[in-house]
C-alpha cells in the first residue's frame, strides 16, 4: 500500500504538534507527534533518577522500556510508558529539556527509529519533530520545516502554559527555548536542520488559521491533492 507522509520539523515552540494535528484531522491522516516518543524516554530518565545527558545511563535503561501510542475515544495521541498512560506527565515543562537531552543520544533515536517509520508504511502520516525529512523519512512525500521567532515561540509557550494551570515567566520560558534550540542544531547526532528540499514556513506573523490554510496549500501542492 503506498502512503502519503509528511514531514514537519522545526523548532521547539514552533506550533508544529497543534499544527500538524489539526491538518491530520482535516485531511483524515495519522498524526504522529514525535516529540512525545522522546518525551517519555526524558519522562522515564527523570522519575527514575537518571541524568538525561548520560549516554551510557540512558542507553543502559532502554532495555527496560516499553514506549507504545495509543488513540483514546478523544481521538488524540496518548503515551504509553510501560503500559502506563503518561500522557499529561510528559507535558510538565522539566521534562522538556530531558527530552532534548536524551533525543541526543544515538542509541536512543536508533531505538524508536524503527517506531516511527513502521506507523509512515501503515498509514498515511503527519508526523513532526526535529529530524523527520532529514532522518526518519528522509524520502517522504512533503517535507516542511515550520518556524518562528524566538519570541513569538517564547508567547505562545506561554500561553500554552497558563492553559494547562502550569506557568512560568515569559523570560524563564524564552530561556529554556534558547537552551533547547542550541542543543537541537549543535548535536552530534540527527541535529535540527531544514531538509534541502523541504518548504519553509515562518508562522511570526500568522494566525493559528493562516497558518492551517498555509500548510494544506503546500500539502495539496506537493501530493496533487491526493
Amino acid at each position: 500500500m503506498k502512503t502519503i507522509r509528511v514531514a514537519i520539523d522545526g523548532p521547539s515552540g514552533a506550533g508544529k504538534s497543534t499544527l500538524a494535528r489539526a491538518v491530520a484531522g482535516r485531511l483524515g491522516y495519522l498524526y504522529v507527534d514525535t516529540g512525545a516518543i522522546y518525551r517519555t524516554v526524558g519522562y522515564y530518565a527523570h522519575t527514575h533518577g537518571l541524568d538525561p545527558k548520560d549516554g551510557a545511563a540512558v542507553s543502559a535503561a532502554l532495555p527496560g522500556i516499553t514506549v507504545e501510542m495509543a488513540y483514546g475515544e478523544d481521538g488524540l495521541q496518548h503515551m504509553l510508558l510501560n503500559g502506563e498512560d503518561v500522557t499529561a506527565a510528559i507535558r510538565l515543562p522539566e521534562i522538556s529539556l530531558c527530552a532534548s537531552a536524551v533525543s541526543a543520544h544515538p542509541a536512543v533515536r536508533a531505538f524508536l527509529l524503527e517506531m516511527q517509520r513502521k506507523l509512515a508504511r501503515e498509514h498515511d502520516v503527519i508526523m513532526d519533530g526535529r529530524d523527520i525529512g532529514t532522518v526518519v523519512l528522509p524520502d517522504a512525500e512533503v517535507k516542511i520545516f515550520l518556524t518562528a521567532s524566538t519570541e513569538a515561540r517564547a508567547r505562545r509557550r506561554c500561553l500554552e502554559l497558563e492553559g494547562r494551570g502550569t506557568p512560568q515567566p515569559y523570560e524563564e520560558v524564552l530561556r529554556e527555548i534558547q537552551e533547547r534550540d542550541w542543543n537541537d542544531t549543535h548535536r552530534d547526532t540527527a541535529p535540527l536542520r531544514q531538509a534541502e528540499d523541504a518548504v519553509l514556513l515562518d508562522t511570526t506573523d500568522l494566525g493559528f488559521q493562516e497558518s492551517e490554510a498555509a500548510l494544506l496549500a503546500i500539502i495539496a501542492e506537493r501530493t496533487g491533492g491526493a
